[in-house]
């Protein structure tokens, strides 16, 4: 039987974050105290992709310095046009040695057709999962994001992004070493909506450290 794509659009964002309020008091309070958090949205393209690698490990402002001096560079940004540039054009653009190796690797797949970034939106979760994690420099968290805000993807909870975990340590008063099977069956009561759940999260997150995104 064929996997169901199961969406959320920014016409429902606003229904879904009050039936999880409804059923988890501490989401509820983050909504009360923040609001509604904004409805983050990428375009499911080269792009973005390189952008989510660009922002693997690093702070949101150091990737989007590195993407637009990138963009500054080449304007649109392909694959056809990051495999003209040299290493030390990279560098250039602030980009490590190592994501250079990576965003090699994804150019050369999108020009090898070996992936299809536009026929992603068509495909189940796991089966883009697979797809992607085959490419070098892309694990679990890139291909969460990008599911998540870029395919708008309605039930992932990006287990291994590390703000995420400590708003939901925080919010559900959890020690700093409990294991990611706790939190991930506590989520589990906000499917089928965890991505939504996790950017209220995300919110609760940036308003508590007052982040300029």
């Amino acid at each position: 039987m064929k996997e169901t794509i199961r969406k959320f659009e920014k016409e429902e964002f606003h229904s879904i974050c009050d039936r999880l309020s409804k059923k988890d008091r501490e989401l509820h309070s983050i909504l009360l105290k923040y609001g509604y958090p904004p409805f983050w949205s990428r375009k499911p393209n080269f792009e973005t992709l390189v952008h989510i690698i660009l922002e693997q490990q690093v702070s949101l402002a150091s990737a989007k310095a590195a993407l637009d001096k990138l963009k500054e560079k080449i304007g649109a940004v392909t694959a056809k046009k990051i495999l003209l540039l040299s290493d030390i054009e990279l560098r250039e653009c602030y980009f490590s040695r190592q994501k250079t190796v990576y965003v090699r690797h994804l150019a050369t797949a999108v020009l090898s057709k070996q992936l299809s970034i536009g026929a992603l939106s068509e495909k189940p979760d796991e089966e883009i999962r697979n797809e992607l994690v085959s490419i070098k420099g892309i694990g679990n968290w890139t291909v969460d994001v990008f599911l998540l805000m870029a395919l708008h993807r309605s039930d992932i909870f990006p287990i291994g992004d590390l703000a995420l975990i400590q708003s939901f340590k925080k919010v559900k008063n959890l020690p700093a070493d409990a294991s990611k099977e706790k939190i991930l069956s506590i989520a589990e009561t906000w499917k089928p909506f965890r991505s939504v759940a996790a950017m209220i999260l995300w919110h609760s997150y940036i308003k508590d450290k007052n982040i300029k995104i």
